[in-house]
């Protein structure tokens, strides 16, 4: 039986697989990315599963349940990291999916579908700015515009297809249709502070944030520092500033969460008053109403700023997703996973962090099981997991997919003696 030391080992085996001479850096379509799935393939053999790469680039296994061409209980999470990354963000997911189906390895004929794992190449969105797009692909929401797509060398999504290897043509062959599919399962770290603030080693997802992010710009005029008094002034940097110390303000009483990540000023002389000022933001919250009338919120509070200060403001937006509710069967049977695992409190969360599930649920229920990580620390070389930790996850990952599989049945059952009436 798959351990969690051995699950560990894995992912530490993972890092090897690294653009970069000093951290973890795994981008989509990309060499490191290749070697990721090859590995990853060699462990799914060894669990009994047929493996294949899909049109997208993700790495893909299954092993038939009690009789072959039964929809598939999917398992995963990515193989793809942000620059500079932890070795459990996505990796964990999938590394823990291939030992739930190793440990069931003796039970498959018991089970009334297949069990598919999934280790999707592209979450992050690190190489061409746009996440989700692997999930998408097999989700069935595949964009064709981002085949223009540029990487920081200028290498189009469309060549980086070609030179992995896979058609761009047959991208959509990535998809499955929602009755091949019985449910979507992941684990991943919570990448957040709760489980440890509640001592838990595991929790169950209620859903998925729905996030906005928004490229903004101030336009005033650049002047000579020297010269120009106050009162003559348009500085679209002090607007700036006060406009992203507004967004704080806002957003902390609010349940949004509210994060400006990057700023410019041109034109980034020390003896001009800058003439305009480029920042992003991210926005997120449990429901997308609740998102939106904070966007409205924002906008207006920094419209209000510039119009005094006499400089413009304008916005576009980059990225919306939904927010997603976990399935209502799904979160119990993760529930009842936690509570076979020896879990006595489960601990429901809403997870501001995106996830493959967010894709994955335009094609099928979808639920998560999170697992507690060192001070919520993420997306940082800190990011830590403790073997206790995996050992209750690996367990309760184990127990939910054989409630699934009750469930299942039970729903069959229904089914039948209703067709029979």
């Amino acid at each position: 039986m798959t351990s969690a030391t051995v699950v560990l080992q894995r992912c530490a085996e993972l890092d090897r697989f690294s653009a970069s001479a000093t951290g973890l850096e795994r981008v989509y379509l990309s060499r490191e990315h290749a070697l990721a799935n090859e590995r990853v393939a060699d462990w799914m053999r060894a669990a009994g599963l047929r493996t294949w790469q899909d049109a997208a680039g993700n790495q893909c296994a299954r092993r038939e349940g009690r009789e072959p061409g039964l929809p598939a209980l999917l398992l995963g999470s990515h193989l793809d990291t942000v620059p500079d990354a932890g070795s459990y963000d996505g990796m964990l997911g999938v590394v823990m999916a291939v030992a739930v189906c190793e440990r069931l390895a003796e039970r498959t004929d018991e089970l009334p579908f297949a069990l598919e794992v999934i280790g999707f190449g592209d979450e992050e969105g690190t190489r061409f700015g746009t996440a989700l797009m692997a999930s998408r692909a097999v989700a069935g929401t595949w964009d064709d515009d981002w085949w223009d797509l540029r990487d920081r060398d200028g290498i189009t999504l469309h060549k980086a297809f070609l030179n992995f290897g896979l058609d761009p043509r047959q991208v959509r062959q990535a998809a499955r249709r929602p009755d091949e599919l019985v449910g979507y399962l992941e684990a991943h770290i919570e990448q957040g502070p709760y489980l440890e603030a509640e001592d838990q080693s595991v929790g169950y997802v209620s859903s998925i944030a729905g996030a906005r992010r928004f490229r903004m710009s101030v336009i005033g005029e650049a002047r000579h520092a020297g010269g120009t008094p106050y009162d003559r002034r348009r500085d679209a940097l002090t607007a700036a500033s006060e406009a992203i110390v507004a967004i704080e303000r806002l957003a902390r009483p609010s349940g949004c969460l509210a994060t400006v990540g990057r700023i410019e000023s041109t034109p980034g002389a020390v003896n001009v008053i800058p003439g305009r000022a480029d920042f992003s933001l991210d926005l997120r919250a449990a429901t997308d109403a609740a998102r939106d009338a904070m966007w409205d919120a924002i906008a207006k509070e920094i419209s209000d700023v510039c119009q005094r200060r006499q400089v413009r403001f304008e916005h576009h937006e980059t990225h919306r997703a939904p927010a997603v509710a976990c399935a209502d069967w799904l979160q119990q049977a993760v529930l009842d996973g936690i509570t076979a695992a020896g879990g006595t409190r489960p601990l429901g969360l809403w997870s501001p962090a995106g996830h493959d599930a967010m894709a994955v649920s335009a094609a099928t229920d979808v639920a998560m099981l999170f697992v507690r990580c060192f001070d919520g620390i993420s997306h940082h070389p800190a990011e830590h997991v403790r073997e206790v930790d995996v050992a209750v996850g690996l367990d309760a990952f184990e127990a939910a997919v054989l409630a699934v599989a009750e469930a299942v049945e039970k729903r069959t059952l229904l089914d039948s003696a209703r067709s029979g009436a």
